[in-house]
């Protein structure tokens, strides 16, 4: 199991739902943990099936390396509270970059990017509290409330399973897009 990435063109297909949770796809799921868990530069906090080549509705939420992994089958955001949805979520994100050229903000910007298409980065804007109804692996129906930081996870992991990437969500948003060259972000003109 690897991940695939940009141009495959199964990140840009959507999910296909998963109607029985067998030995089968339970396995697909742990071995996604473990391949989130192993993953290295970059590092990773979320995971959908698609990203393995697989269409099915499956990702995998793990915001820190202390926090157990959710595994979400079916997974559909039900309400979103103080924004409006984003149609799907994105991967990767993370905070802290240093930005060329955005000396003056004394705040560092909050950048998303994405295991599939590996030192990219970019802002993209997501709600900040939603409701995702979801079957867990033992084949149980849950509706959990997701905010901040897992927010913006199950919004681009949605994302995945709509066959959108979080680029498209950038350049939507009129947002700016970075490179990461040599541990540096560069922005990115398209």
């Amino acid at each position: 199991m690897k991940i695939v990435h940009v141009p495959h063109s199964v990140l840009n297909t959507q999910a296909k739902p998963v109607h029985i949770i067998d030995k089968k796809i339970k396995k697909i799921a742990y071995d996604m943990i473990d391949l989130l868990e192993n993953q290295k530069n970059p590092e990773g906090v979320g995971l959908a099936a698609n990203q393995i080549g697989l269409p099915y509705a499956l990702f995998i939420v793990k915001p820190t390396k202390k926090d157990h992994a959710i595994i979400c089958f079916n997974p559909e955001i039900i309400k979103i509270e103080n924004g409006k949805p984003t149609l799907s979520p994105s991967n990767q994100p993370t905070e802290g970059h240093k930005v060329e050229g955005e000396k003056r903000k004394k705040k560092r910007q909050k950048l998303e990017g994405c295991l599939s298409i590996p030192y990219m980065w970019g802002r993209v804007d997501r709600a900040p509290k939603v409701m995702l109804r979801f079957t867990d692996i033992d084949g149980k129906t849950h509706k959990q409330w997701f905010v901040g930081f897992q927010a913006i996870i199950v919004q681009h992991e949605m994302d995945h399973l709509n066959g959108i990437l979080f680029t498209q969500r950038v350049l939507e948003q009129g947002n700016q897009m970075y490179k990461e060259v040599d541990g540096e972000l560069k922005r990115f003109e398209i």
